[in-house]
């Protein structure tokens, strides 16, 4: 299995941004290699030099990382990711 993580600081108006990419991460949640899917904001009250959001995703394995990686659902949502956010941080490692 491969774990897929991906953290995000956020521009401007932080709680609105967060609430948007919440929504619109939803639209992976039905990639076909997608096995168990999950999207956090950080909690109230934590450092505020945290990242605001985070995607965690399990696939099979490399290539159902890949498939979910240029599929349409993914490059739109990183499109959109693109406009709000201000820094990114991912890790892929196996488990």
């Amino acid at each position: 299995m491969i774990r897929h993580i991906c953290m995000f600081t956020l521009k401007d108006d932080k709680a609105a941004n967060a609430a948007e990419f919440c929504r619109r991460a939803e639209t992976l949640r039905p990639i076909a290699t997608v096995r168990a899917f999950e999207v956090v904001t950080n909690a109230p009250g934590t450092p505020g030099n945290n990242y605001d959001v985070s995607l965690i995703i399990d696939f099979d394995d490399v290539e159902g990382l890949d498939f979910y990686r240029v599929s349409p659902e993914h490059v739109a949502f990183g499109k959109f990711v693109g406009t709000i956010r201000i820094d990114r941080a991912c890790i892929d490692y196996e488990f």
